[in-house]
């Protein structure tokens, strides 16, 4: 939700955003850092109101990391024209995160904090955010969430962990076999509930059943409308999947064969005291995607995907409890 209020926000200033799983980077102009704070404090109010979680929220400039000795900085991951993610390095974001979570600068979690009394209610604008696409099954075994940090080669480790799940391992989640569209969609109250902006619950339920039976017509006729091309836009699901990186980390889900899975933890139990790494892993049989669609006629859309039953939630809390790289990292099944 923050990434859409906040690119939603500066529209049409195109901004650099990464999503984490279990939370997002994303960087705005000096000109909308009040407004970024005001809408943030929103979106964690509504994040609690309406669907009970619990969010935590921060901003600050970057020359105040640089004030403690950490940078951010930014390049541009753009798999189509036009759909880009971020790619942060520099230390910033990952004391950020620390800092908001009470782990790390004390002063800069004082700085970057959002006062709950700037959420006003106001509606926020979440336009473009969807969850229409099925639950992404598993055809390889089972999909497998990780998270690998530390300041040692993480390209290496990711590769032998690529290379641990086989060949018929497959970085991407999303692919055509594994894509449904279900009518209606398993979450369309939560679209509902996240675009009406203060509207009628209902009227806004109907709409995006109208929507998404309309879209799920043109994929089941395969043929264009207009525009929009559904052959193409499944394509480019496929290729517009985010894959996070941030200075010392790595996020990915992988649909993996089962019998895999023992040897690449027992692979990062033995990496992560030599290579100076901290991992923590799930393992579901789903996965999760979101999409965040500016313009499908356009192919202006990206995709987020999580594990299912916990995620990188579930992968995050192994990794915090992780003092010693072999303890409390192993599967969840």
């Amino acid at each position: 939700m923050g990434i859409t209020a906040l690119r939603n926000l500066c529209a049409p200033t195109r901004i650099p955003f990464l999503f984490g799983g279990d939370g997002a980077v994303v960087m705005v102009p000096p000109e909308y850092a009040a407004k970024a704070r005001v809408e943030l404090a929103r979106v964690r109010g509504m994040a609690e109101r309406d669907f009970e979680m619990r969010l935590r929220a921060g901003i600050v400039p970057v020359r105040a990391l640089r004030q403690v000795g950490v940078d951010v900085l930014v390049g541009r991951y753009e798999p189509t024209p036009g759909n880009s993610f971020g790619v942060f390095l520099g230390g910033g974001v990952g004391l950020l995160e620390a800092s908001i979570r009470g782990r790390g600068n004390d002063h800069l979690a004082e700085v970057a904090a959002v006062p709950a009394d700037l959420d006003d209610g106001a509606p926020v604008d979440l336009e473009g955010l969807s969850c229409r696409w099925d639950t992404l099954h598993s055809t390889r075994g089972a999909m497998l969430t990780l998270i690998l940090q530390g300041a040692a080669d993480l390209a290496g480790v990711y590769a032998d962990v690529l290379a641990l799940a086989g060949p018929e391992a497959d970085a991407r989640p999303v692919r055509h076999d594994t894509l449904r569209l279900r009518w209606p969609p398993t979450g369309f109250m939560l679209e509902a509930r996240a675009r009406r902006r203060g509207g009628f619950l209902p009227a806004w339920a109907v709409r995006v059943l109208f929507d998404s039976l309309l879209a799920r017509l043109s994929f089941a006729r395969a043929k264009p409308i207009g525009n929009f091309d559904p052959h193409r836009y499944r394509s480019e699901m496929i290729t517009n999947t985010d894959f996070c990186k941030h200075d010392e980390t790595v996020c990915l889900v992988i649909d993996c064969p089962t019998e895999a899975i023992e040897a690449i933890g027992s692979y990062l139990d033995r990496a992560a005291p030599a290579r100076g790494i901290r991992y923590g892993m799930h393992v579901s049989q789903t996965a999760l995607m979101t999409c965040l669609v500016m313009s499908p006629a356009d192919s202006l859309h990206v995709h987020f995907v999580d594990g299912g039953a916990g995620g990188y939630t579930s992968a995050s809390r192994g990794l915090k409890s992780a003092a010693n790289p072999a303890s409390g990292t192993r599967p969840v099944r």
